[in-house]
């Protein structure tokens, strides 16, 4: 590695560094946004020490079904006997799966075609803008429904939880695209784009070195209101029983608590600690996306 690569590498490190300083100085004035990463943060750690936090195996039956809250089982059991606890600790690996692969998914597929039709425009441009708008005509939720119900009868990977990911994400990517075009069309126009063309860089080279780098905080903000949109997706899906039956989601749980009667009976525990796990996990990546659109707008922060 020669003498200027080694400065140069060094180079991009200090400005990586000191927008990361710059980001959290602005990210962390704004209270609501340090409150919603703080409650993502918690409920991500849930879900990484799951293994290690829960009481029990949520698979086995460890006690007599239908049990309300006690010492031994905090949120009871359910219809069969499984720590509804535990459930819900390991829930939260498969929602948050789910959201972020699906949001990652959808945010790729939106990002390749809206980058393609801003950048080259022209008959590329009015072809996959039409094709997007044909697809954002259907009912998001209804379609989602149909792919999923459509793509299960053969499983991606022999896996139904797969299924549904890359259903929830041919749902999710058109309005990603439409954002992503409109940021490639305003990039496009800059005078060092023009230069850059002017001395003879590639297409590639301006869209990878250029576009995609200027296009990254609105692509990352994307990605974010694509989880939690996502994770209400998979909670809907489960709870119409299109989810997948063998993994426990926060969606599944409630499916199972709905089929089973128990608001009628009562069983509070079985229902309400899934939804809310579902509305705080959505509430905390909404305040975390707006901190970063006020750092992204400078326009926010002069309004407040």
């Amino acid at each position: 590695m020669t003498q200027t690569t080694v400065v140069r590498t060094k180079d991009r490190a200090s400005r990586t560094i000191e927008g990361l300083r710059k980001f959290w100085r602005v990210f962390s004035q704004n209270t609501a946004a340090v409150i919603g990463l703080t409650m993502f943060l918690i409920i991500l750690t849930i879900a990484i020490l799951a293994p290690w936090i829960a009481p029990y195996d949520p698979y086995e039956k460890v006690g007599l079904p239908m049990q309300p809250p006690n010492e031994a089982h905090l949120l009871g059991t359910n219809d069969v006997g499984q720590d509804i606890l535990s459930e819900l600790i390991y829930g939260s690996r498969i929602s948050l799966l789910i959201g972020f692969i699906a949001a990652v998914v959808a945010t790729l597929i939106g990002t390749l075609v809206g980058m393609i039709a801003g950048y080259y425009g022209g008959l590329v441009d009015e072809a996959l803008m039409r094709a997007t708008d044909v697809w954002l005509s259907f009912p998001g939720l209804l379609l989602t429904i149909f792919l999923a119900t459509v793509l299960i009868k053969t499983p991606i990977g022999g896996k139904i939880i797969y299924t549904v990911i890359f259903a929830i994400a041919l749902n999710a990517w058109p309005g990603v695209a439409r954002l992503v075009r409109s940021v490639t069309l305003k990039i496009k126009e800059l005078p060092y784009i023009e230069a850059a063309r002017a001395i003879g860089a590639s297409n590639r080279r301006i869209l990878l070195k250029h576009i995609i780098p200027n296009a990254t905080p609105i692509i990352l903000v994307a990605v974010l209101t694509r989880i939690d949109s996502a994770m209400l997706t998979e909670a809907s899906l489960s709870f119409l029983g299109i989810g997948d039956p063998t993994v426990k989601s926060w969606g599944m749980i409630i499916h199972y608590a709905m089929i089973r009667n128990a608001i009628v009976i009562g069983m509070w525990w079985w229902f309400i600690p899934p939804g809310l796990m579902i509305s705080l996990s959505v509430l905390s990546i909404i305040l975390i996306s707006m901190g970063i659109e006020e750092y992204i707008n400078p326009r926010l922060r002069e309004s407040m």
